[in-house]
This record gives C-alpha cells, sequence and structure tokens, in this order.
C-alpha cells in the first residue's frame, strides 16, 4: 500500500484525511465494531475500528499502530483490501479498508468505548452505522469465488451441471452464466435452455446467478444480476440497467437510526470485468457492486498473452473503489496470494475442479 501523510487541504477546500480501518473478524465470521467515542464527531454512531495515516506510514503500519492504542490488540495477520474515498459536509476521508485475520490479545475499548462482534450477514444488533461504515459491510458479504460457466454446446450441459453441482455443494455461492461462443454459433432455445437449468441448479444451492452481457437483455431480469464485458460496460443498455438497479434500491440521503444494514441477496449485482484504469473508470460510473481484473497470471484461455502480474493487478485494485475478483490462472490454492495483493476472491472456470 502506498504511504500517505494524515491529512491535506482538498481543492474544495474541505479537509482531506487518510483513514486505515480494519475489518476484524473472527474464525466464524464475525465482525467487530465500535461506537464513536463521547468526546468525537459523530459520537455513538458505530464504525470500523482504525485511524489516521500519519506521514512516512504504510497503511498496514498504521492500522496496526491504530489498533493497539484503540482497542490494545497486536495485528499479526492483515492484508489491503478496498481504498474507498467518502465525503462528509466537513472533511474527505480516504478509507484504506483492510482484513485482519489475526491477533494476540483480547480487544478491549481503550477509549471508554463501546465494542460489538456481529454477524455482518444479518440484521446489525448496533447502530447508526457512520455512513462510510455502510459500504464494506455490504460487500463482506459477497463471496470469495466466483465462477463462470463453461459449457461449450449442449452436448456438454449434462457433464457441466452434474460438476457444477459439486462445486455449489462445496461452498461456491456466486456463479456467471457466460457462453459467447455457444451464443454466437449455437440454438437460441439451447442456450436459454442451459441458462435455466443453471439458474435453478443455482437457486436450490442458495447460490447467486449472474448472466453476461454477452446473452439478450430479455434474459437479464431472470437472473439475479448483469456482468458487463469491459466493451459493454459503456453501453446504454448497461447505463440503463444500473440506473433501474439504482432506482429500486434507493435509500434516504442520511442514514436511519436503525442499522439499514441491505444485504446483497436481496438486490440485483452489477458486475464489471476489467483490464484497465479506463475500464474501473466505467465500472465506477455504473456504481458496480464488484469488478473482475485481469488477467493475472498465464492461463489456457489466453495462451499467447501474459498476464498483468500481481504488482500491476495491485497497483489497479486499489483503484477500483470496490470488490475486486482476480482472474486468469487462479486456484483455490492462490487466494491467499490474491487477498496479499488486495483482491477480495478469486473468479475463474476451473472451480468446478475443486
Amino acid at each position: 500500500m502506498h504511504e500517505a501523510a494524515s491529512a491535506a487541504q482538498a481543492p474544495d477546500s474541505k479537509l482531506f484525511i487518510d483513514v486505515a480501518a480494519g475489518l476484524i473478524t473472527r474464525p466464524d465470521g464475525s465482525l467487530l465494531l465500535a461506537e464513536r467515542p463521547v468526546d468525537k464527531p459523530w459520537a455513538g454512531w458505530w464504525e470500523l475500528p482504525g485511524g489516521k495515516i500519519e506521514a512516512g506510514e504504510s497503511v498496514l503500519d498504521a492500522l496496526a499502530r491504530e489498533l493497539k492504542e484503540e482497542l490494545n490488540i497486536d495485528v499479526t495477520e492483515s492484508t489491503p483490501w478496498i481504498t474507498y474515498t467518502h465525503e462528509y459536509p466537513k472533511n474527505i476521508v480516504r478509507l484504506s479498508f483492510c482484513r485482519v485475520t489475526g491477533w494476540t490479545g483480547e480487544p478491549s475499548g481503550m477509549e471508554g468505548q463501546r465494542l460489538a462482534w456481529v454477524d455482518p450477514h444479518q440484521t446489525l444488533p448496533v447502530g447508526p452505522l457512520l455512513p462510510a461504515t455502510e459500504p464494506p459491510l455490504r460487500w463482506l458479504r459477497l463471496p470469495d469465488h466466483y465462477l463462470l460457466t463453461s459449457i461449450g454446446n449442449h452436448t456438454g450441459l449434462d457433464s457441466f451441471l452434474e460438476k457444477l453441482g459439486t462445486a455449489l455443494h462445496k461452498g461456491v455461492k456466486l456463479v456467471q452464466f457466460r457462453e459467447p461462443a455457444w451464443a454466437a454459433a449455437g440454438s437460441p432455445a439451447d442456450v436459454y435452455k442451459a441458462f435455466q437449468q443453471v439458474a435453478q441448479r443455482c437457486h436450490d444451492a442458495g447460490a447467486r446467478f449472474l448472466i453476461n452481457s454477452c446473452h439478450p437483455e430479455e434474459w437479464w431480469k431472470h437472473a439475479d444480476g448483469v456482468h458487463f464485458r469491459a466493451g459493454d460496460a459503456g453501453s446504454a443498455a448497461a447505463l440503463a440497467y444500473a440506473s433501474a438497479m439504482k432506482a429500486s434500491t434507493a435509500a434516504p440521503a442520511e442514514p436511519a437510526a436503525a442499522p439499514a444494514n441491505t444485504s446483497t441477496s436481496s438486490r440485483h449485482l452489477i458486475g464489471v470485468s476489467a483490464h484497465t484504469a479506463s475500464d474501473l473508470a466505467a465500472a465506477q460510473a455504473l456504481d458496480a457492486d464488484f469488478v473482475v481484473l485481469g488477467h493475472v497470471l498465464a492461463t489456457p484461455s489466453h495462451p499467447d498473452v501474459a498476464g498483468m502480474g500481481w504488482e500491476r493487478f495491485s497497483d489497479l485494485a486499489a483503484q477500483a473503489g470496490r470488490p475486486v475478483f482476480a482472474i486468469g490462472g487462479q486456484s483455490p490454492r492462490t487466494i491467499k496470494t490474491a487477498r496479499q495483493y488486495g483482491a477480495h476472491g478469486i473468479a475463474g472456470i476451473r472451480f468446478l475442479e475443486i
């Protein structure tokens, strides 16, 4: 992560502050939230622990220092996750959210603040949430494995469904129907039949099911969301879909006293494939829920094209402002490395073999 000063003057005269914030999670998935102390702005609101990045500090070093000061814990394992900018009435805060999965000591409120372990997948027992805390709690509910279909044609459907069933049984919870070659050369009726059967298998297993934008728009409403190819993300169809989704999930400008905690399972998702910074800008314009970035490593689907590598992936992921899945040469064996470089999770077609 880049080093940064704790605060600077933004062009519109608002104070610009760099903050490191930690998503401290136990093995059971519970997440630690802290209440803002009475002597600080937004007192009584709940947030992710963390604080300002001092000059010369890396994000992870700043987070470790802040968590020692605030909670009296020593961080032993943390990874960068999402960098997100939020504008408040009096300042602009750039939050470097990091996942903290290892520490020593028992968290305690060293500033007199209350703490709570919560299940981010359920309605929260505390609130209200600080506005900038709401997006990462929503993002945290996304699965960390994203499976893309690879049926090919109607003769491969039965075999694919069998493998899909095994993958779903092993825990895959996010699937994209993506069959561009079949759609171009095969019978639309056969492709749609496969689409319906894959959707049914996913929903029976409690998995979310997205459709790739290469398939007809009239099919999109029958999926749990749309994954837009990089070339489609700026299209009129993509913008119209995103606008309709935003209107259907519109929330009040100010958070209610009770925590909203809108679940990703109750809303249609928007994913975008990205390879460049301009692709990421298109994803931001759609307010996409996540991005798939790559390809990172050598992959059979692009045998003659070198991967961007983990360093380039990390640089681009830090610009996304939302969860990023790494794609290209990925498998369950690479997910730890992917997270070290800022990935939310991994995407690919070979999870069927796990």
